[in-house]
């Protein structure tokens, strides 16, 4: 180590009291962070990249410093799909810091891990007062019944108002209008639910209807329209 002709010319003087590292709640412990290893929890992170066309969720099952889960969503960039099938594959067996050195093939996901490592590194982790964490399928589970994205699309000018286009429930099939034309309920198509009937045997007509729901006061409307025709 190469100290420069002013600090070598100083005297020394005693460091006084040093407690070391503060302690972060990790999966019910307070731990004392110090290594890579003592680093524990499950959490989420958002990421954009530098065009702002895309954006990235990303969620770690982190255990004793290496990830053993990783869930990766993404929205507005048709690009980001396919890196995150990579960063899907890259991510498992690397420790937290290897993981926000890696390139992970996109701006989005990359921004996305920074933010998560701040999350993790400061003990802020979903599962920080939960004992032992969460279980590896925990990251699976967040996408619901469907094993699907819960994604919102809205659409809306000033001259024709709004309109619903996808919902967490799925697909919006027809939006409902009272006899002021304001939205009062929606209906809609679980494409996870479908996709499932037709796995199991269902035809493609009988599978969309038995995935079929609405939700607000549908039966009340005065007429209902193709939000993406009409």
């Amino acid at each position: 180590m190469i100290y420069t002709n002013k600090v070598e010319s100083m005297c020394p003087v005693a460091q006084g009291v040093h407690h070391g590292a503060a302690p972060i709640p990790e999966e019910g412990q307070w731990i004392k962070s110090k290594r890579v290893e003592d680093i524990k929890g499950y959490t989420h992170g958002i990421g954009w990249c530098a065009p702002q066309q895309g954006a990235c969720k990303l969620s770690l099952n982190v255990k004793d410093g290496i990830i053993q889960e990783a869930l990766v969503e993404t929205i507005g960039c048709s690009g980001m799909t396919h890196s995150a099938a990579m960063a899907a594959e890259i991510l498992p067996g690397l420790t937290v810091l290897e993981a926000l050195n890696t390139d992970l093939v996109c701006d989005a996901i990359n921004t996305a891990m920074r933010e998560l490592f701040l999350q993790i590194a400061y003990g802020r982790t979903q599962s920080a007062f939960s004992d032992d964490g969460l279980a590896i399928g925990a990251g699976f589970e967040d996408l619901g019944k469907g094993d699907r994205s819960m994604v919102g699309t809205m659409y809306g000018t000033l001259k024709k108002g709004p309109r619903y286009l996808e919902m967490t429930e799925g697909y919006c099939e027809k939006i409902a209008l009272d006899e002021n034309n304001e939205i009062i309920g929606y209906q809609f198509i679980n494409f996870g639910k479908m996709m499932d009937f037709i796995k199991a045997g269902d035809d493609a007509e009988t599978a969309m209807n038995k995935a079929r729901g609405q939700y607000g006061r549908v039966a009340d409307a005065a007429k209902l329209i193709d939000p993406r025709r009409e």
